[in-house]
């Protein structure tokens, strides 16, 4: 369910095609984002999700399957 989600918002703000976005793909190698990019996902996360993402966790946040464990760590 989490996985989807941020994968269809991935997608959209970054025009990727969600089809060949997994939980391996990495956001700034494979889906070229940049800071400003990673800085509206987290804020588009955040409001979504309802969660806060802690400032030292958006650097470990290397691909959607850490974004989708981290955001699932915040809601149990």
């Amino acid at each position: 369910m989490t996985f989807d989600t941020v994968k269809e918002m991935i997608a959209t703000q970054l025009r990727a095609d969600a089809a060949t976005i997994t939980e391996d793909t990495r956001l700034v190698e494979d889906l070229k984002a940049d800071s400003a990019n990673i800085m509206v996902m987290i804020m588009d996360l955040e409001d979504r999700f309802g969660i806060t993402v802690e400032d030292d966790q958006i650097m470990r946040l290397k691909t959607v399957g850490d974004v989708v464990k981290y955001i699932d760590s915040l809601q149990k």
